[in-house]
């Protein structure tokens, strides 16, 4: 009896069993494509009810039942939101600690992490250990110290206690990078010292070109991270001139009215550049993640 194979089906036939098999592949996998939508929906309703009281009349804002669709569109609370506070001076100051910090992380940290994935020393295992170590420490365990010594250097009050802790690295970025150093083969280090090439570069010519996913990482983080900081400037920060745009954000607030439209306005003005730049960067970043091994 002839046995019957692929190469002796017709090629609607083969078309077809591929069909029938990406059809069951693709309903073995719909309960979690449902459930995921499902969750995506659930997440972006808060995004959904900010942008809709950005452009509501402040009578409008807590009618019971809510009402989702403005009625009218009060699209003058975004210019208003601009100028009831020196919203592009906190925007500024915020751009500048954010960019400063994004710039030296990944200038510091990728650094640090080559001494740490390609250079052995000794004791490099032992140091790496009490890097990591610093993770398990609360942030408000090292806040009065800090406190402390930036007001003894004179930073208090200013951008400066912002920007400079960037300048000396972070455990979780230095993390980050060294185990995605630790995937680039050890012989690219090799044949580049066999050519002659000193340690930074291979740091700056070999390592960084292939960490470019990884570095995209760093930046992203970094970037969120300082851009909703709400923390640090109102723990070092006094001139309302210095704010940013998280702790700015609190002029909305007065004695006997909040204005909700113009506070919800300036909110969505506020986190659109981190929603820009996550699609701008979101094959990139997820590439990164992956690749770090965050991902267990």
């Amino acid at each position: 009896m002839a046995t019957v194979t692929s190469s002796t089906l017709s090629p609607s036939a083969s078309r077809a069993g591929a069909r029938a098999r990406g059809v069951k592949k693709g309903l073995r996998k719909l309960p979690a494509y449902v459930l995921l939508t499902l969750l995506a929906i659930l997440f972006t309703i808060p995004f959904a009810w900010l942008i809709s009281t950005s452009l509501k009349d402040p009578k409008q804002i807590f009618v019971v039942p809510p009402e989702w669709i403005p009625n009218p569109f009060v699209w003058s609370n975004y210019p208003r939101s601009t100028t009831f506070i020196p919203f592009w001076r906190y925007f500024g100051n915020t751009l500048y600690v954010t960019l400063f910090n994004v710039i030296a992380s990944v200038v510091v940290c990728s650094f640090v992490a080559y001494g740490f994935a390609r250079i052995k020393w000794p004791g490099r295992n032992i140091v790496f250990l009490v890097l990591i170590s610093t993770l398990m420490i609360p942030y408000p365990v090292t806040l009065i110290p800090t406190f402390l010594i930036f007001r003894d250097l004179g930073l208090v009050n200013t951008l400066n206690a912002l920007t400079v802790p960037a300048l000396f690295g972070s455990a979780f970025y230095i993390f980050l990078l060294r185990q995605f150093y630790l995937t680039i083969p050890q012989e690219l280090s090799q044949a580049a010292k066999i050519d002659g090439a000193s340690e930074f570069q291979i740091y700056w010519k070999i390592i960084l070109p292939l960490a470019k996913p990884a570095l995209a990482v760093v930046a992203l983080f970094a970037f969120i991270a300082n851009w909703n900081d709400f923390l640090g400037p109102l723990i070092f920060l006094n001139d309302k001139n210095n704010y940013t745009l998280a702790i700015g954000l609190y002029g909305f607030f007065g004695r006997s009215r909040t204005e909700w439209g113009l506070l919800m306005a300036a909110a969505t003005l506020m986190i659109s550049p981190v929603i820009i730049l996550f699609f701008l960067t979101q094959r990139t970043f997820i590439e990164g993640i992956t690749l770090t091994g965050l991902t267990g």
